[in-house]
């Protein structure tokens, strides 16, 4: 039986990477997907992928800065499907691994504003939407180790991540202890996506603090998926503020 069937999803950053792997499987387990990122080309490309597998997915330019976009993005799943049951908030940069003393006003503002305000805007919007549904829903948040640590990127990227993990918190102890929207993060260590490519000019200090405690193992985008699975289902339905850790266990030691 499909694990997701009859319910709708929104996945930001869909247009590649764990955001690609992860609409992908959930458009197997059923359900109808909004495909969601800045890159249009791309993202038509990966909705007609799942076409073509017979599964269900629109394509919906988005930039997740703009709250324009994304009340767009929440109205045409909501209008298309009905409901709006899954958002998946995955789409998110990197910094360089810039410290303090290197980053600028502009680089900061502009990882808060995608790593952070997007998803704050985006889970607003959404949680106007399933709180008024008998079943509810659920949001998940990609964070990072990142979020948990601080050396797995640079100052912007691990405070952007770390209040990434305080909003997921948020949510669940209001909405989901006294509502109807559950709420959990995800935190991956290194995975083979195309967000490594964005690493252009390293911060010689920054990356030195990561090798510090050396680089981890690689994941694949399809193993974060398989988590992002399980946290949109009903497997996980007594799962509520939590932050389930995917890196292979390069934090472990």
């Amino acid at each position: 039986m499909q694990k997701l069937a009859n319910k709708t999803a929104i996945v930001t950053g869909a247009g590649s990477g764990m955001g690609k792997a992860i609409a992908e499987l959930f458009a197997r387990e059923g359900a109808r997907t909004v495909l969601a990122d800045i890159n249009l080309e791309a993202l038509e490309a990966v909705a007609a992928q799942i076409q073509q597998a017979g599964g269900k997915a629109i394509a919906v330019k988005v930039n997740v800065t703009e709250e324009t976009d994304i009340e767009k993005m929440i109205a045409t799943a909501v209008e298309r499907y009905g409901t709006l049951d899954i958002l998946v908030n995955n789409a998110g940069i990197m910094d360089n691994f810039k410290t303090v003393a290197e980053v600028n006003d502009a680089l900061w503002d502009r990882i808060l504003a995608i790593n952070l305000t997007g998803p704050f805007k985006a889970s607003r919007a959404a949680i106007k939407i399933m709180e008024k549904q008998e079943n509810g829903g659920v949001i998940i948040n990609n964070a990072s180790v990142g979020g948990l640590f601080g050396t797995r990127g640079g100052a912007a990227y691990v405070a952007s991540k770390h209040g990434l993990v305080g909003l997921t918190k948020n949510i669940a102890a209001t909405y989901g202890r006294m509502g109807k929207v559950r709420c959990n993060a995800i935190a991956p260590g290194g995975v083979n996506t195309n967000i490594t490519k964005t690493i252009t000019e390293p911060s010689e200090m920054g990356y030195k603090a990561l090798m510090n405690v050396g680089e981890g193992v690689i994941g694949e985008p399809e193993e974060i998926a398989a988590v992002a699975l399980f946290l949109a289902s009903d497997d996980s339905s007594f799962v509520n503020g939590d932050v389930i850790k995917a890196d292979g266990g390069w934090t472990a030691g």
